[in-house]
């Protein structure tokens, strides 16, 4: 349409043509007629292209004049009826999909959407795999015709569609509902693509192969996966059953904390994480449809995880048997994986995988957090066993003891970001025994965070340094720890790196 009603005439070649023959319009290759709202009509007729191929010899409907148009007017004009037709192989919106039913040939499936949810209700009642479904329903609705195969032709086995799959969107509720079909044959390897056709026309299409493969072919496809479902934002409690022992974390607000085997800071980021693998576990395949699978696969879990959301009844329950690779992922970060842990009350925690993992804060300065270390903190005091430094934070770090000015800003923040990095490897000590052993007795480097109001946010104490490993200790706190030396750093120089 664009390309008739934008065409410009380039060139009168002849007004009065003695004979339209010359210029292929005796026989027009094409005529285009417009029809207006108000009731008239205006064509262009169009004969042959001229010597050069570039133009093409045109004339008004109902004029004698002839003149030449560029060839792109030829060619829109004359391109096959099946490029004009909607090659939409299901024109639906999906917000207004209330239903799909599949009829595989040996197996029938309905489903049905109410208040955002999808559930299987044939053959039984089941939860469905939202995403599953809304994939599909988003890749059908995409979908596009390739050829337009045959119309009406006198058999219809030729392309698997005397016996077709059948598709049925539904829209709508009750009175209102309407039912959008497709029918699936058989695949055109060679031609990439599948047979099908609407119920009601004559058309045989050709739709691409990858809408075929995104149809759910079973009903274990459209099952809803999730091992253990809950609202994330929603628990209270995660309680953590393995043969190392049971470990508890709570929330406190809007941090967790370790209560079992005994109240200890826990690591946010580790807790985040437990509770999104959880959330976004998802089944392989259904094993049974009912508990009697229970005595066969999970008489004696590896792992049990119960988790308790705020208002609920009960905790829901997820376990874990003969693991499976990422289920195995999963019970790794639950149990620890080997890394740090820690017994009952008493039991000594210096070794790697002692004693059921503990969710607590790995991190020996918990106050310096992310960007806080430095927009929180408002002094910075470091000590060695003979000098000592003191940076204060106005609108950038300046110098108050072991010196003055403007203090080395990336010296200090450095020190504060490494602080917040800092991470313990083992508890060398949870009581703190035997300070001289570990060099805090007469510890090598102080650092202290200090808040505006000049109280104290947190204070590290460094000891001794062998090999790989350094000990380190909270001011505040008993524990000892060890240390990865290259994350602890080279202890700084004060007050000469924090000069400026």
């Amino acid at each position: 349409m664009t390309s008739i009603v934008t065409a410009r005439m380039d060139r009168e070649i002849e007004a009065e043509p003695k004979a339209l023959g010359d210029f292929g319009l005796d026989r027009p290759a094409a005529e285009a007629t417009l029809k207006l709202k108000d009731g008239k009509q205006i064509g262009l007729v169009l004969g042959a292209k001229s010597p050069t191929g570039v133009w093409v010899y045109a004339r008004e409907a109902g004029k004698p004049a002839v003149f030449v148009v560029g060839d792109s007017v030829l060619r829109d004009t004359t391109r096959p009826v099946a490029e004009f037709r909607d090659k939409t192989v299901l024109a639906f919106e999906q917000r207004d999909v209330t239903g799909l039913e599949l009829d595989m040939r040996d197996e029938k499936i309905a489903l049905e959407q109410a208040d955002g949810r999808w559930k299987v209700t044939k053959p039984r009642p089941l939860p469905a795999d939202a995403d599953t479904v809304r994939d599909f329903l988003d890749k059908l609705r995409a979908a596009r015709v390739k050829e337009f195969a045959a119309d009406a032709p006198k058999s219809l086995e030729p392309f698997g569609l005397d016996k077709p799959v059948r598709l049925d969107v539904q829209t709508g509720r009750e009175k209102d509902r309407a039912t959008k079909t497709l029918l699936i044959g058989r695949a055109d390897p060679a031609k990439k693509g599948v047979y099908a056709m609407r119920p009601g026309e004559s058309s045989v299409l050709l739709i691409p192969d990858e809408t075929w493969t995104a149809v759910p072919k079973n009903l274990a496809v459209l099952r809803d996966k999730s091992v253990v479902g809950f609202d994330r934002d929603k628990v209270t409690k995660i309680e953590i059953e393995s043969p190392k022992g049971t470990v508890t974390i709570a929330k406190d607000g809007d941090r967790w904390k370790i209560t079992a085997p005994q109240a200890l800071a826990a690591d946010q980021v580790e807790a985040g994480a437990v509770l999104f693998k959880l959330r976004d576990l998802r089944a392989q395949a259904f094993l049974t449809d009912d508990a009697s699978g229970i005595p066969r696969y999970l008489a004696k879990p590896t792992v049990r995880v119960n988790i308790t959301e705020q208002g609920a009844s009960a905790p829901r329950t997820g376990a874990a048997g003969a693991l499976d690779r990422e289920a195995r992922r999963l019970a790794q970060r639950l149990r620890g994986g080997g890394g740090p842990g820690a017994g009952g009350a008493g039991r000594r925690q210096g070794a790697r995988g002692s004693g059921p993992i503990v969710r607590r804060s790995a991190r020996p300065h918990p106050h310096v957090r992310a960007r806080a270390a430095r927009h929180q903190a408002h002094a910075c005091a470091c000590r060695r066993p003979d000098r000592r430094g003191r940076a204060e934070r106005e609108s950038d770090w300046k110098l108050v003891e072991g010196g003055s000015g403007a203090a080395k800003s990336a010296t200090v923040d450095n020190l504060l970001y490494s602080l917040r990095a800092l991470k313990w490897k083992t508890i060398a000590a949870p009581t703190g025994d035997e300070p001289a052993k570990y060099g805090l007795d007469a510890p090598t480097f102080e650092v202290t965070l200090l808040k505006a109001d000049g109280s104290e946010a947190g204070a590290l104490l460094v000891g001794k340094r062998e090999g790989d490993q350094a000990w380190v200790k909270l001011k505040t706190a008993p524990a000892i720890y060890t240390v990865d030396v290259k994350q602890l750093g080279e202890t700084p120089k004060v007050p000469n790196d924090f000069k400026s």
